[in-house]
């Protein structure tokens, strides 16, 4: 393999904390390459809610291509494609990583592959337009305004219950299936003031003020309800798949097991981000990759030298010690040569 896809760390994902995790390895002095297949929850974000210092103007899509800059600047490779193996090898490097047209070989592995929301099937409002996923981001739109849940699990019962610390109008909309939520989940929600529609939706209609927006549903029991939007709530895919490749140790919903730093069961292997259990938002994924940026640094650096590798290498003087900035440099323009 050629020295130009040699790696110290491959972050698979470029969400905020592959992006995150990228930056500190980088800037820590470690080759690090990014191999993106694109897309991504983060992608889909019209407007960027509750990342300090970033503006709700910020376009997800305009956040994401922002960092990618940022870590390019210092050095890091940044490469679109999709991993389809990743394997642990007996050589320089500790695995293999393939791509359709790549080959790498790297000492670390971040996994920052996310997870896809469950869509509810038609008719639909167009996501951000009336359709949401994240609670804890996108409540705060929805105080004193009509709003709806969609879905007929625990999850659904337990988000309309919780929209009521923001609006005294919450429809939970079972689009014609039976709950399947306990009964003591059904004791408890219907206590609340949620109404529960059970007719399935026939057609949806634009707000008359701005038509890209969600107005409301015509029901086939020929109600018509008004909403500013709502949550479709109907579970997650995680893509797992290179983890459980690896022999990650996985959850029982199928998040990948991690300790503080996103070590996983698997030397050598980290993930970060919504692949983990935990809070789906930008700073807390931000923080997942600064943290496992750190904890590959500590696990790659070479000084301080332990008294037995000291004795073991008789000693250690200046010229032992590498010049980093001038092999980043290196690095990175051989690495810039090779991304057209």
């Amino acid at each position: 393999m050629d020295d130009e896809n040699d790696f110290d760390v491959v972050v698979v994902g470029g969400g905020p904390a592959g992006l995150t995790t990228a930056l500190y390895t980088t800037r820590l002095g470690h080759d690090t390459v990014v191999v993106n297949r694109g897309g991504g929850r983060a992608a889909m974000m019209r407007d960027t809610h509750n990342v300090i210092g970033i503006t709700e103007d910020v376009s997800g899509n305009g956040l994401l291509q922002a960092a990618i800059d940022q870590i390019q600047d210092y050095g890091a490779t940044y490469r679109r494609g999709v991993v389809t193996n990743v394997e642990s090898v007996d050589g320089p490097r500790d695995f293999r990583v393939e791509t359709g047209e790549d080959e790498f070989a790297v000492d670390r592995v971040v996994l920052a592959t996310g997870f896809s929301d469950e869509h509810p099937d038609p008719p639909l409002p167009r996501t951000g337009r009336g359709l949401h996923y994240c609670l804890h981001c996108d409540a705060y739109m929805f105080v004193d305004e009509s709003v709806y849940v969609m879905g007929h699990g625990e999850s659904a019962a337990h988000v309309a219950m919780i929209m009521l610390n923001f609006t005294d109008e919450v429809d939970l909309l079972l689009r014609g299936h039976e709950p399947e939520w306990s009964d003591d989940t059904d004791r408890q929600l219907r206590a609340h003031p949620v109404e529960i529609v059970d007719s399935e939706i026939e057609s949806k209609f634009s707000d008359e003020q701005s038509p890209e927006w969600l107005g409301g549903f015509e029901f086939e029991d020929g109600t018509r309800r008004e909403y500013k939007g709502g949550f479709a709530m109907y579970g997650s895919q995680y893509n797992n798949d290179l983890a459980a490749g690896l022999g990650c140790e996985l959850t029982d919903d199928g998040t990948v097991a991690v300790d503080d730093h996103g070590r996983t069961s698997v030397e050598g292997v980290f993930a970060v981000g919504d692949l983990t259990p935990g809070h789906n938002q930008i700073p807390v994924a931000m923080g997942q990759g600064a943290k496992a940026g750190i904890a590959i640094h500590y696990d790659l650096r070479r000084f301080p030298m332990s008294i037995e590798e000291l004795e073991a290498a008789g000693g250690v003087d200046s010229e032992d010690v590498p010049a980093v900035s001038a092999d980043l440099r290196s690095s990175s323009a051989s690495h810039a040569a090779g991304d057209d």
